[in-house]
C-alpha cells in the first residue's frame, strides 16, 4: 500500500526525523494515529548517493522501542535462528526478493543491485528496516519483521508521535 505524499505528510515527517525528509516517493504506511510512520524512498538520493533502504520508519516513537529491541540480543537471536530454520530463511530470502522487486519498481541504481537493507536475506543487521518492510508491504511478507511489531505493542496508543504547530498565517511551523 502506498499513498502520495501531502505537504502535512512533509511536516509530520520532518518533525518526525527533526530534519527535512529526502528523496520520499510516497507514503508506505499510515499509523493508526493517521500520520504517515513509514515513507517510501527513493533509491537514489537527490545529490546521487545511492540509498537501499527503501522502506523507511520515521515514526520516533516505534523507532525508540526498536532500538530497545536491538539492545536487548534479538537481532543475533534471529540470525541463529535462520542458520538453523530452513523454512524461516527461505521465506526471509524470499522477503529479501520482495524489497528488491519494490525498489526496481522506482528505478535501477547498478551500485545497489541486489543489495536490499536490514541485513537481508542472510543476516539480521537492523530491525527497524525489517519492521518497515512488514509495515510496507503487509503481514506475511517479511517474517522477521512480523515478528518485530508483535515485539513493539501499540507504539501508537499515546497518540501521535508528533503534530505539526496550527496554521497561523497559512503556514505550518514544525516544532
Amino acid at each position: 500500500m502506498t499513498a502520495p505524499v501531502a505537504p502535512r505528510d512533509e511536516q509530520v515527517i520532518a518533525a518526525q526525523l527533526g530534519r527535512a525528509p529526502r528523496a520520499i516517493h510516497a507514503i508506505g504506511h499510515r499509523c493508526p494515529c493517521a500520520n504517515p510512520d513509514v515513507v517510501v524512498t527513493e533509491p537514489r538520493l537527490p545529490n546521487g548517493t545511492p540509498f537501499p533502504t527503501t522502506f523507511y520508519l520515521t515514526c520516533p516513537r516505534a523507532a525508540s522501542r526498536i532500538g530497545t529491541l536491538e539492545g536487548s540480543g534479538l537481532m543475533k537471536e534471529m540470525e541463529e535462528r535462520l542458520r538453523s530454520d530452513p523454512d524461516l530463511a527461505a521465506r526471509y530470502r524470499a522477503a529479501h526478493e520482495r524489497y528488491l522487486q519494490a525498489r526496481t519498481a522506482l528505478g535501477s541504481v547498478p551500485e545497489i543491485e541486489g543489495i536490499t537493507a536490514g541485513g537481508m536475506p542472510d543476516r539480521v543487521k537492523c530491525l527497524h528496516v525489517l519492521a518497515a518492510h512488514s509495515l510496507a508491504q503487509g503481514p506475511g511478507v517479511n517474517p522477521l519483521g512480523d515478528e518485530v511489531l508483535e515485539l513493539l505493542g501499540e507504539w501508537w496508543s499515546p497518540g501521535p508521535c508528533v503534530e505539526p504547530d496550527p496554521p497561523v498565517d497559512g503556514t505550518v511551523e514544525i516544532p
